[in-house]
């Protein structure tokens, strides 16, 4: 069985040119101020490698001089480079924060926006834990990359080549003995980016788990506690948090080791200079304003060296998260508009469903075969047992997925033929279960479109709603909790009804609509239903049959299949497999009374 965290794990190069290239793309808008933070930071490495020199001119020249009018100098010019230093520092510091939190606004609506055009069936194979997890957390990698990591290279680099060239000036001999430590430190380096790359691979994939696990259970409260599982998700979540734990501990374990070393080393390199540049004072082939200085450079020297180890990590870590976005960025649209789509009109039109087969997998067929047709301005009702494929007809018509083989045509016109936005704007759809915003009851009946309120309390008024919409506290300016947890099933039902009448769509379908709302108020909604199925075209699925037996036409389904077709009358004289629906059904209804 495969791992649904494969994906998350860290598999690619440190440097991938292709996925750098492709990255620098979001910077490319503000390429010249990525220049001029680049630009700030040559500047800094220059005036660093000014406060050795004036600290040798002072102890080589105005000291043995007793020259304190050229000491003061030295301050004054130390006091600005210090001064110039806070200032470079400053403005760098915020342009590469400020251009990178503009890459990460960039990159996180792009991916949004993806994700609104991606098919269903990326999401049902896809956990919301790991989607998060790339526009969260994988985003802000990159930020670190672009902040952090490319401009702050450069100036690593810069300080690396200032500090050689300063040091090779001084005294050559002196800056080879200096240098002698750097074999050492690179294979230090080389160790401790192996170690740190397999620690990042692990904890990547842990924090997705984590995510993942955690989202499931936020969204699943309500079977959490009914079914007592607190406890166990509990110590699950624990250990999944252990080990994201534990990778982060191994990973800061060779941080701990890594630094340490450089400045273990760092010291034996100033020891060396010491030694060798003492002998060198003594024998008068030195000065001590140099040897001053040297150990100022060699200070320096190892500081870019150690930030470049961390510099890679960061490089890493954005390849391997560049690689994770761009899989999603790159996630093929399976459900795809036409070159050249056809117009819809907005008028009530014909839907026939044509020798359809679909498999959500292979050939596993979920439809087969299925043919029906709903005329223009009528009613078809689709039946059958749980699993018989009904609301997998909706998903069809609606292009939440494509069908493999067969049509589905309006107006004789393949759906595939219209664009989606064009198809979707035609239908109302109330389902089942019902999705609440964390907005308004009137912005969940609008839904963002510039409907009048008064038109948005006509249609509330119409299915009912405003029974329960008027008792809050703010009416229909309350603002609603997250998936609409305040209300109850059959009140999120009304809500349902409301949008699709106040969005007056020509082609109606409910989706066991009225399953979860009482005796009276359904009585209520078949009334409103009534009104709005006038001159529409719908396709109505329900367990109820009570509630279809005036439909134009009543399609019975048995696993995937059209069994019977026909009006309600017309079924029960067949006395097949609708009929013994019926009679379950109107059993049950009996037995429930006597009870």
């Amino acid at each position: 069985m495969s791992n649904p965290f494969d994906d998350d794990e860290i598999t690619g190069k440190a440097y991938d040119a292709r996925l750098m290239k492709r990255l620098l793309r979001y910077g490319k808008p503000y390429r010249f101020l990525l220049l001029g933070g680049v630009f700030l930071l040559l500047v800094v490495s220059g005036l660093e490698l000014i406060g050795p020199l004036l600290t040798k001119n002072a102890v080589d020249v105005f000291i043995p001089q007793k020259d304190m009018t050229g000491l003061l100098h030295i301050l004054v010019w130390y006091s600005l480079v210090l001064i110039g230093l806070f200032v470079c520092r400053f403005l760098q510091i915020y342009l590469t924060n400020w251009v990178g939190q503009k890459i990460m606004f960039d990159m996180r609506s792009e991916l949004f926006d993806k994700l609104a055009r991606l098919p269903i069936a990326y999401f049902d194979r896809n956990p919301v834990g790991r989607i998060m997890t790339r526009i969260s957390s994988d985003v802000e990698v990159i930020n670190n990359m672009f902040t952090q990591g490319v401009v702050a290279i450069f100036g690593d680099i810069f300080a690396l080549l200032g500090i050689i060239a300063a040091m090779l000036f001084l005294n050559w001999k002196l800056a080879l003995i200096t240098f002698c430590v750097i074999p050492a430190l690179f294979w230090v380096a080389f160790i401790f980016k192996i170690k740190v790359r397999d620690s990042f691979r692990e904890m990547r994939k842990r924090l997705a788990r984590v995510n993942s696990y955690l989202q499931e259970n936020i969204v699943g409260m309500r079977i959490v506690q009914l079914f007592r599982r607190e406890r166990v998700n509990l110590e699950h979540y624990q250990q999944l948090n252990a080990d994201l734990r534990d990778s982060h501990v191994k990973t800061v374990f060779y941080f701990a080791v890594f630094f340490p070393v450089v400045e273990l080393l760092s010291a034996v390199a100033i020891a060396l200079i010491l030694w060798s540049g003492g002998a060198m004072i003594l024998k008068s082939a030195l000065t001590l304003g140099v040897l001053i200085a040297f150990i100022q450079y060699a200070e320096r020297f190892y500081m870019p060296v150690r930030d470049l180890a961390e510099k890679y990590n960061i490089l890493q870590s954005a390849m391997a998260s560049s690689e994770r976005l761009f899989k999603l960025l790159d996630e093929e649209e399976e459900i795809k508009d036409p070159a050249k789509p056809l117009h819809l009109d907005a008028k009530p039109s014909s839907i026939e469903f044509r020798n359809v087969n679909f498999a959500y997998q292979g050939r596993d067929w979920v439809l087969r075969n299925v043919s029906f047709k709903v005329e223009a301005g009528k009613t078809v009702a689709i039946v059958g047992h749980t699993g018989a494929g009904k609301t997998t007809l909706v998903s069809l018509l609606t292009r939440f997925y494509d069908l493999q083989e067969g049509q589905i045509l309006i107006n004789d016109v393949d759906v595939r033929n219209f664009t989606q936005h064009a198809l979707r704007s035609m239908l109302g759809v109330v389902q089942q279960d019902v999705f609440i915003f964390a907005r308004s009851v009137e912005e969940n009946i609008r839904l963002g479109s510039d409907i009048p309120s008064e038109k948005v309390k006509q249609a509330a008024q119409a299915v009912a709603a405003t029974r329960f919409i008027e008792k809050l506290p703010d009416k229909f300016d309350e603002k609603l909790e997250e998936r609409g947890a305040t209300l109850s099933t059959g009140e999120r039902q009304l809500l349902a009804f409301a949008r699709a009448l106040v969005h007056d769509p020509p082609i109606l379908i409910l989706d066991e609509a009225t399953s979860a709302v009482d005796t009276e108020t359904e009585q209520l909604i078949q009334k409103a239903i009534a009104a709005l199925l006038e001159g529409r075209t719908a396709i109505v699925i329900a367990h109820r049959l009570s509630t279809i037996q005036r439909a134009d036409l009543i399609v019975v389904m048995h696993e995937g299949e059209v069994r019977e077709m026909g009006t309600h009358q017309e079924l029960l004289r067949k006395q097949g497999l609708y009929h013994r629906l019926y009679q379950l059904q109107y059993e049950g209804q009996e037995m429930q009374l006597s009870a």
